[in-house]
């Protein structure tokens, strides 16, 4: 690593005013002071510090995605590390990959596939799968999992981390060394610092064959764990988001994948192309029936077939496939996703009372799927504190006044839904949870915010997110 010594050349800014937004649900538009885009880590350093000595605030910024205004601060600087993208170790024995935290997920699969040293065939466990473009600093702030079916959040692939905190100094923390900040960090969304440097657990690359087959909720816990039990290791329910259907939210498509000996292959493998999904997606807003009747036809034609392990959790993503389906419906909107725990055997429970709520609300599902977590023991602001299960709505919202009013009231009454059942939601997502499903949610979050303020008393790291939570609880940010 770097030493904090070595001078280098300033972090680049953006004009003044800079306009910011979040990449999916376009609902953050944010007027910031500056960006700054550090080249290297001492240039980061260097930021970070020079924010210390004017007594400026900063966020910290990767790819954009979390639609809770996490990386963004009105008026403010945000340091973008999008530019720190370095692998910097790798330990071939151990099955160990140390990366700047600005790394994106296809780079580091492509230097791993492309490693000479990579003799045992390395790779990473988990990832988001609705898309690539994330970076690894950020799937460690909102603690992302993916579609495994007995894994922990991401943290529990995180082996340590290097941050810069608010006086510029390096730090390091792991389980054994600073735990406390480890957890702190873990889902805490930048506010701890800026993390410049991610150890990560690896797992064996392996071959995986994909079983498809029709299921409805009450079948499918079985279902899933019929799947565990021979042998599957990821999968995922994707339900129908008909809401005219007596199907809603009820039949849906279960995709588990199993070990398999010899080689992924690709020959004449059906799968859907950029092209295909942005059909889909524009068929979901306006004949989601159909769109589901396609979408499923497609899946079930492709049981039998064989992935690499790392290769079926990528996902195509189209960042401005709304804008034709504006001009068909008349108005300018985005999806929003919310995503939803329960305890495993409230599922069915949970996904019929959130059809009912739905329909009440007149509220537009494009997608939805419907995972498996396990408990995360490492986090302190952590959301998987039972083994649930996840379910994940994207829901059309208008960006206007009543749209967006419309949509608050639906994602409530999702929440509340989830909480009744003993369950919890996901804070990455959206800032409209009222204070009592906060703290319903997340019993530690006054304990979370205490240790904000503990280990940044100078408020050097804020976003709009925190400072919104500290509105919501009655506290002045640090």
């Amino acid at each position: 690593m770097p030493s904090t010594a070595v001078r280098s050349e300033p972090a680049a800014a953006l004009p003044a005013a800079t306009v910011l937004n979040d990449v999916h649900s376009r609902l953050n538009r944010t007027r910031v002071d500056a960006v700054l885009r550090p080249s290297s880590v001492p240039a980061a350093i260097d930021a970070v510090r020079a924010s210390a000595r004017a007594g400026e605030s900063l966020a910290v910024m990767g790819a954009r995605h979390a639609m809770g205004g996490q990386q963004f601060l009105s008026g403010g600087r945000v340091l973008d590390l999008g530019a720190l993208d370095r692998v910097t170790g790798f330990d071939d024995g151990r099955g160990l990959v140390t990366v700047e935290a600005g790394i994106r997920w296809p780079a580091l699969l492509a230097w791993l596939a492309a490693h000479p040293g990579n003799t045992r065939g390395w790779t990473i466990r988990q990832k988001q799968t609705g898309a690539d473009d994330f970076s690894l600093g950020g799937a460690l702030a909102s603690n992302i999992h993916g579609r495994g079916l007995a894994f922990a959040p991401f943290v529990d692939d995180v082996e340590s981390l290097t941050l810069i905190d608010a006086d510029g100094t390096l730090v390091q923390a792991s389980r054994r060394v600073n735990p406390e900040l480890f957890a702190l960090v873990a889902g805490g969304y930048g506010l701890f610092g800026a993390v410049i440097g991610i150890t990560l657990r690896l797992v064996p690359r392996t071959t995986l064959v994909r079983e498809v087959r029709m299921t409805r909720a009450t079948q499918l816990m079985a279902d899933f764990d019929a799947a565990i039990a021979s042998g599957c290791t990821y999968g995922d329910f994707q339900f129908t988001v008909d809401a005219a259907s007596e199907d809603f939210l009820d039949l849906g498509i279960l995709s588990c994948y199993r070990p398999t000996d010899g080689d992924p292959g690709h020959a004449h493998r059906r799968a859907l192309d950029a092209r295909d999904f942005s059909r889909l997606l524009s068929l979901a807003h306006t004949e989601p029936g159909r769109a589901f009747a396609e979408y499923a036809a497609f899946y079930l034609a492709t049981d039998g077939q064989r992935y690499a392990s790392d290769e079926q959790q990528a996902g195509v993503y189209l960042g401005d496939y709304h804008a034709p389906i504006d001009a068909c419906l008349g108005h300018a909107g985005s999806e929003m996703i919310t995503e939803l725990y329960m305890p495993r055997a409230r599922l069915a429970d949970f996904l019929g009372a959130a059809a009912d709520s739905l329909r009440r609300t007149r509220a537009q599902a494009i997608y939805g799927t419907v995972r498996l977590i396990e408990r995360d023991g490492d986090s302190l602001l952590a959301w998987a504190r039972e083994p649930w299960a996840c379910v994940v709505f994207n829901l059309h919202v208008r960006h206007d006044v009543a749209g967006l009013a419309a949509a608050a009231h639906s994602f409530r009454a999702l929440i509340d839904l989830a909480l009744a059942r003993g369950g919890s939601y996901y804070l990455t997502y959206h800032r409209w949870a009222q204070r009592e499903q906060v703290e319903a949610a997340y019993p530690r979050f006054g304990a979370f915010l205490r240790a904000k303020r503990a280990f940044d008393p100078a408020g050097r790291w804020c976003s709009d997110w925190y400072r919104h939570h500290c509105r919501l609880f009655g506290e002045a940010p640090a």
